[in-house]
């Protein structure tokens, strides 16, 4: 079992920047890629960016350029770094993890409790 903790949301205005954590526990061994996904309001969830165990990346386009995803492997924890912030950008982001290669959200195995992150204009 993997347990998942994030922190980092707020409130900030359009241009400005925020870093979202998550921190992974339990059997860490067993997972393959980790990611960020966010669900706004009568929206499906959609993905933000994940990272794999060799650490490749890969962003949705409304994202590139703009977010970071890394991760700090001594201290199991996944960040999201998050520059020019949009009002678009407004809604809950998860952390997820998966034992596969896999971006279809219904794939991953874990998920954290969520984060939200509002950005104004």
């Amino acid at each position: 079992q993997v347990q998942l903790a994030e922190s980092g949301g707020g409130l900030v205005q359009a241009g400005g920047s925020l870093r979202l954590s998550c921190a992974a526990s339990g059997n860490i061994y067993s997972l393959h890629f980790m990611g960020w996904y966010r669900q706004a309001p009568g929206k499906e969830r959609e993905l933000v960016a994940v990272i794999s165990s060799a650490g490749t990346t890969k962003y949705t386009d409304s994202v590139e350029g703009r977010f970071t995803i890394s991760r700090e492997v001594a201290e199991n924890t996944v960040y999201l770094q998050m520059n020019s912030l949009k009002p678009e950008d407004t809604a809950v982001y998860y952390c997820a993890a998966a034992r596969r290669a896999t971006l279809k959200h219904d794939e991953y195995d874990y998920w954290g409790q969520g984060t939200q992150v509002t950005v104004s204009s």
